[in-house]
């Protein structure tokens, strides 16, 4: 690994089944041991219960206001500048309790990787012109 600079680029975001938005800032097979995204939930937007296999996530909250639900945790508020602490295999969601965007950075340990996202809520469906879609799943 070599010094560099790595600009936010929130242009490239997308939407998740996780039904909140994310930017990758930094995922890469160069440094195995971190990846670091920008989350973005919409006002009253409750995400995915979820659990990464394998993977440590931290959330940074750098917008907004929420509540974190994870594990044995009981519902937390949180706000800017503060951090949630998530062990690997440890159910998880958030819920933007604001007014604006709820914006957070998820560090990862090790890196995240789609095969470690387990999605823990049951298999919803809705149709779109006639076409069954599997919705909140990875």
């Amino acid at each position: 690994m070599k010094p560099e600079v790595v600009k936010c680029d929130s242009e490239n975001e997308f939407v998740t089944p996780e039904r909140c938005f994310i930017s990758e800032t930094w995922n890469s097979s160069n440094d195995e041991m971190l990846s670091i995204a920008r989350a973005r939930v919409e006002p009253g937007v409750v995400t995915a219960l979820h659990h990464l296999k394998g993977v440590t996530e931290r959330y940074l909250i750098t917008s907004g206001k929420g509540t974190v639900e994870a594990g044995d945790l009981p519902p937390t508020e949180v706000d800017i500048g503060d951090v949630v602490i998530i062990p690997a295999g440890i159910p998880q969601r958030i819920t933007n309790t604001g007014e604006t965007d709820l914006i957070f950075y998820c560090i990862c340990t090790p890196r995240f990787s789609p095969d470690c996202y387990h999605n823990l809520e049951k298999e919803s469906f809705t149709t779109r012109n006639g076409q069954r879609l599997a919705l909140g799943r990875p």
